[in-house]
């Protein structure tokens, strides 16, 4: 599994729990979760490279999902865990 699909999914797992997603040109390393009023926001930085963007969904998703009680592909549970 590439590194787009992981992050993609990544990305599904936040919206799917609550999360808006905005992708934005930050410069390069600017992505990642905030809060804004109560909701939660997770930038992608379209200047920022897959593997970068995916690490910080990654460390979102742990913070947010209770990946324990959903089913995750193998390969993208196994990238959250490393990610941390």
């Amino acid at each position: 599994m590439d590194k787009q699909s992981i992050l993609d999914e990544l990305l599904a797992l936040l919206e799917q729990n609550g999360v808006i997603v905005r992708t934005d040109a930050l410069g390069g390393g600017g992505g990642g979760l905030c809060k804004i009023k109560d909701k939660s926001i997770f930038f992608v930085d379209s200047q920022s490279s897959t593997l970068e963007n995916a690490q910080l969904c990654a460390n979102a998703v742990a913070e947010l999902v209770e990946i324990e009680n959903i089913y995750i592909r193998p390969q993208v549970r196994e990238f959250i865990e490393n990610a941390g």
